[in-house]
């Protein structure tokens, strides 16, 4: 059984090609987060960040506008399916809204991974992307 699916929403004072190409570039992910990330960015391409916690697979790209990935991380139970991230950009007034549309985690992991993109990602991002 899955749990239910979150959306968070964050603007950042940068263009959707800056947001998008460091997201999908190992570089560019690792500077934004502060830990290694292994990213390759075509559609069919794995990724890992975190030292190996989270990996996946981009599934789909229209850049720069959407990321789909399939998305896991070392705490999903032996044979969970991936869940599902969707990452889009929309051009508002000073930046970019990033909208994070998160689904298909395993029971019980949803609060986790929620407070995680906030903590991990999207605070670090507002420092990043101010600069």
């Amino acid at each position: 059984m899955t749990a239910k699916e979150f959306t968070l929403t964050i603007t950042l004072p940068a263009n959707a090609e800056e947001i998008f190409d460091a997201w999908l570039s190992s570089e560019g992910h690792a500077s934004i987060t502060g830990s290694a990330a292994q990213v390759n960015e075509s559609v069919g391409g794995k990724f890992s960040a975190w030292d190996g916690y989270i990996w996946g697979t981009t599934l789909e790209m229209a850049r720069p506008r959407r990321i789909l990935q399939a998305w896991r991380t070392s705490e999903f139970p032996e044979g969970a399916p991936d869940s599902m991230v969707e990452i889009t950009f929309e051009k508002v007034k000073g930046g970019t809204k990033l909208s994070l549309r998160h689904w298909k985690m395993p029971e019980g992991q949803e609060e986790s991974y929620k407070q995680g993109w906030e903590d991990f990602y999207f605070k670090p991002m507002r420092e990043y992307f101010k600069k």
